[in-house]
C-alpha cells in the first residue's frame, strides 16, 4: 500500500509519545535573546485533599486539638512526637508532623514557609455570611474534582478551559523552541492554556523514536526529514511538519538528560522532582531558557478511613522528596530561582468521621519552599481549631470543623506568578478575581 506525504505525517506523529505534546506556534523565537534572569516554578499538586489539621498542629493549644483527636480518634499526633515550628509572625508553637522530618531543617534554614488556611474563594467571606448565604461561595464545595479545578484555575464560578499556569506561560511564552512548561501527571487543569502547550512526560521513561532502528532505520529517519520539508506552500502541510519535526528535536533533547550528584527516593515523587532537577539542568546545558514551569503529584490523600499510616507514608514521601531537591537546587546553583509550592483539593474534617479517618474540607496550609522564600514563617490566618467555631463552614452539634478559607488561591497564586515575572498589567487577565481581595501579594517572596 502506497504512503502519502499526508499520512505519512500523521503517522509520524503518533511515534512520539509523550514528546508529541510538544506543540509549538509557528515559527521560532531563541529563548536567549530574552532579558531577565531564570527562574522556575515547580507545583506539587496534593490529590485526594491533605489533612492538614495533622501535617501543622498548634502545640501551644495542643488540648483543643486532643479533645477532638484523641487517642481513641486513630488520629492523635502525640504532642512529644511533634517538630516544633516558631513562626516569628505568630505567637504561638506550633509542630510539624513527624513524618516530614526532612524538611525541618530546610524550615530551620528558613528556605520553607507555610501559607495558612488557603482556599478556593469568589470573594472575601467570613462565618457569618456564609452561613447566612450573603456572599457568592465556590460552586461544588467539598468535590474533589471541582475542588482540584478551581485550585488549579482560579476560577471558582464554573468550568474554566485554562489554568493559571497556562495563562500565566502564555503571558511570558515567546514559542521558545522547547516547551517551557513540564507537566509529569498528564494534561492537567493547571497547564491548559489559550497558546502555551506543556510536555507532558513520564519520569523513568526512555525518550526515543519508535520505528527506526534496525538496518533500516537510518534510511527511514533521512525519508521522514525529506517528506517533513515537501508541500511547504501548503498552510496545513508545513504546521503539521513543524510540529513533527519539533517533537522529533524534543525527544532528541529529552535523551540527553543530564544526571544530578543529588540522590533521590525510589518513590513515585522523588523519581518525578528528580526529572524536574534535570530538566533544569539540562535548560542550563542546552535550552538557556529563561522560564520553566513544572507541574507534579502525589496522590492517595482521601484518607476517609484508616488515615494514619497512609497519611504518614505520603507526608514522609512528600518531605524526602522535596529536601532531595532543595539540595538538588543548591547543586545546580539555582536556589533562589527555582520555588517549589503544594496544591491540594482541600483539607479533612477537624473532627473524625468514626472510621479513624476524615472527610473533604475546605481552607488548607500548604508549602513554598526556594532559595527566594521568606522562609521560617506563617503567612495568612492559622484557624481556630473548634467544630463550630469561628471558622467553621459546619453549624450545630453536628458540625465538623471544616474551615472557611482566610485566605484565596488568587492571593496565594499571585504572590508566586508575580515572582516568577508576571507582569501587574496581565494579572487581572490571569486572575480574574483577584481585585475582589485585598491581599495580591502574600508577602512570602
Amino acid at each position: 500500500m502506497l504512503l502519502t506525504r499526508r499520512a505519512f505525517v500523521q503517522y509520524g506523529g503518533g511515534l512520539m509519545g509523550g514528546a508529541a505534546l510538544a506543540l509549538h506556534r509557528f515559527g521560532f523565537i531563541n529563548a536567549l535573546a530574552q532579558s531577565g534572569g531564570y527562574q522556575a516554578l515547580v507545583c506539587i499538586f496534593l490529590f485526594g485533599g491533605n489533612d492538614s489539621n495533622n501535617t501543622i498542629i498548634p502545640i501551644d493549644q495542643y488540648a483543643d486539638y486532643s479533645k477532638v483527636r484523641g487517642a481513641s480518634s486513630g488520629l492523635n499526633i502525640p504532642v512529644d512526637s511533634l517538630l516544633p515550628l516558631a513562626p516569628p509572625s505568630v505567637s504561638s508553637t506550633f509542630g510539624l508532623h513527624p513524618a516530614m522530618s526532612a524538611l525541618k531543617p530546610i524550615w530551620d534554614q528558613k528556605r520553607l514557609a507555610i501559607a495558612c488556611n488557603v482556599g478556593p474563594l469568589v470573594e472575601p467571606l467570613n462565618r457569618e455570611q456564609f452561613l447566612a448565604r450573603t456572599r457568592l461561595v465556590p460552586v461544588n464545595l467539598f468535590s474533589h474534582s471541582d475542588q482540584q479545578a478551581q485550585w488549579q484555575t482560579c476560577v471558582s464560578t464554573g468550568p474554566s478551559a485554562t489554568g493559571w499556569g497556562g495563562r500565566t506561560a502564555d503571558r511570558l511564552d515567546s514559542s521558545f523552541s522547547f516547551p517551557m512548561m513540564v507537566t509529569s501527571a498528564g494534561l492537567t487543569p493547571f497547564t491548559a492554556a489559550d497558546v502555551s502547550r506543556p510536555l507532558a512526560v513520564t519520569p523513568g521513561q526512555a525518550f526515543q523514536l519508535n520505528g527506526f532502528s534496525g538496518t533500516t532505520g537510518a534510511s527511514r529517519y533521512a525519508a521522514l526529514h525529506t517528506l517533513l520539508q515537501s508541500d511547504r506552500d501548503q498552510r496545513l502541510i508545513a504546521s503539521a511538519g513543524d510540529t513533527l519535526s519539533s517533537a522529533i528535536a524534543n525527544s532528541q533533547l529529552l535523551g540527553t538528560l543530564p544526571a544530578v550528584q543529588t540522590t533521590f527516593p525510589a518513590t513515585a515523587l522523588g523519581n518525578q522532582l528528580k526529572q524536574v532537577a534535570q530538566l533544569i539542568k539540562l535548560n542550563q546545558a542546552k535550552l538557556g531558557l529563561p522560564r520553566q514551569l513544572f507541574f507534579c503529584s502525589l496522590g492517595g490523600f482521601d484518607t476517609h478511613s484508616q488515615q494514619a499510616n497512609a497519611q504518614a507514608a505520603l507526608l514522609t514521601q512528600l518531605a524526602d522528596a522535596m529536601a532531595a531537591f532543595d539540595a538538588a537546587t543548591i547543586e545546580l546553583g539555582v536556589s533562589p530561582a527555582v520555588t517549589t509550592f503544594t496544591l491540594s483539593d482541600f483539607a479533612r474534617t477537624f473532627v473524625p468521621n468514626g472510621n479513624s479517618g476524615t472527610d473533604h474540607a475546605w481552607g488548607a496550609h500548604h508549602f513554598v519552599m526556594g532559595g527566594a522564600v521568606k522562609g521560617g514563617d506563617f503567612y495568612g490566618s492559622y484557624p481556630t481549631l473548634a467544630a463550630n467555631g469561628p471558622d467553621d463552614a459546619d453549624s450545630g452539634g453536628s458540625a465538623r470543623g471544616r474551615w472557611i478559607p482566610t485566605t484565596s488561591v488568587d492571593e496565594y497564586a499571585a504572590t508566586l506568578a508575580a515572582w516568577y515575572g508576571l507582569a501587574g498589567a496581565d494579572m487581572s487577565a490571569v486572575f480574574p478575581n483577584l481585585s475582589r481581595f485585598n491581599t495580591p501579594s502574600l508577602g512570602f517572596l
